[in-house]
């Protein structure tokens, strides 16, 4: 078991990494909820196949009661309209300030489970059981919670930090090859930004990656937990967790959020992005080779066909990371090593058309 502990100001909480951990989800949930709490589990279909009555009876050993909120899964149920239908659900279900809601799932669902938890009653508790790769290693981990609107990704959301992150690497086993992938897409991210030594692990041992995920998991929460202590909110050092964001987002949106999952976009922005920092002089000649050899490694794909540079254009303009004329981007010196920088947008967006094949 690895345990990780994130002194916040306002709320410190623990990150639990241990195979067969969702059988003692009641226990944890118990030692942080307020006493009587009723708990709203936000699940998609996919997860709650498998898992759900695993947690809802771990909960009801603890004479904690539960109920269940599912939601379709993909991309497409992180917006406004699923947020109101879980508010709905919570209300007609006599949910009190007192309650808590227990995201069980990916990403997307730790994404609307939180901001549900962030809004209702002005802020509810919440718990974070991440089951995807992707969220296990980044998004369950510092409080971002959002949804997506027709003007591009997250850009209606909150900083809201969870009672607990609860992770069990044994839910891995039922995630698609293609989710898996989705998430050493993100792992990736995390070698090039902060651990050079990650990152030469994922490309010299590509084919002992599932005997090491319990030792990746934690080296990049740990990682995540250091970056978001000295910068909850986003205005600093953070914002080197965005590497390949800004590009990956306006990609996402370019493919209408179909066809093309976060972590695959993310991966082709990071080799855009360290393409663009060779070409501006600041990222190490041969880093974009590299990151794309490592991608490929796992089936990563570096680059994307795209003729649609203007939905990519508007993407980046209405970046969150950006103010009317400047946007903040993230570069790699090297591998392990990145730093923030200041562009102007359209100066940007002609650069890094040439990149998009």
């Amino acid at each position: 078991m690895a345990l990780l502990h994130v002194p916040l100001k306002d709320n410190e909480y623990d990150i639990v990494i241990e195979r067969g951990l969702l059988k003692n989800v009641g226990l944890a949930a118990k030692a942080v909820l307020k006493r009587g709490a009723k708990v709203l589990i936000v699940t998609d279909t996919n997860v709650g196949e498998f898992y759900e009555g695993t947690v809802k009876s771990s909960l009801a050993s603890e004479g904690i009661e539960s109920i269940t909120f599912v939601l379709d899964p993909g991309e497409s149920s992180k917006s406004l309209k699923t947020l109101e239908k879980i508010y709905s659900f919570a209300f007609n279900n006599g949910f009190t300030r007192g309650d808590a809601i227990l995201a069980l799932g990916g990403g997307v669902v730790g994404d609307v489970a939180g901001f549900a938890a962030a809004t209702i009653f002005r802020g509810i508790d919440y718990i974070q059981v991440p089951t995807s790769l992707l969220a296990q290693v980044d998004s369950s981990v510092g409080g971002k919670v959002a949804v997506n609107t027709e003007f591009g990704k997250n850009l209606v959301g909150a900083f809201y930090q969870p009672k607990n992150v609860l992770i069990d690497p044994n839910t891995l086993k039922t995630l698609s090859p293609y989710y898996f992938i989705d998430g050493i897409a993100e792992v990736i991210k995390y070698g090039c930004i902060k651990s050079s030594m990650l990152f030469d692990m994922l490309s010299s041992k590509y084919d002992q990656v599932n005997g090491l995920l319990e030792n990746i998991i934690e080296q990049c929460c740990a990682m995540k937990a250091e970056i978001v202590i000295a910068d909850e909110k986003d205005i600093g050092e953070r914002m080197i967790l965005n590497f390949g964001h800004t590009i990956g987002h306006a990609l996402e949106k370019a493919y209408g959020n179909k066809g093309l999952s976060h972590g695959c976009g993310v991966f082709i922005g990071m080799c855009i992005m360290a393409k663009y920092g060779e070409k501006i002089k600041i990222t190490e000649k041969g880093t974009a080779e590299r990151i794309i050899g490592c991608g490929e490694k796992y089936g990563l794909n570096g680059f994307c066909a795209t003729d649609n540079i203007s939905v990519i254009a508007n993407a980046i303009m209405l970046d969150k990371k950006a103010d009317s004329k400047e946007i903040n981007i993230v570069l790699l010196e090297n591998i392990g090593n990145a730093i923030i920088t200041k562009v102007n947008k359209k100066e940007f967006i002609n650069d890094i058309a040439e990149l998009l094949i």
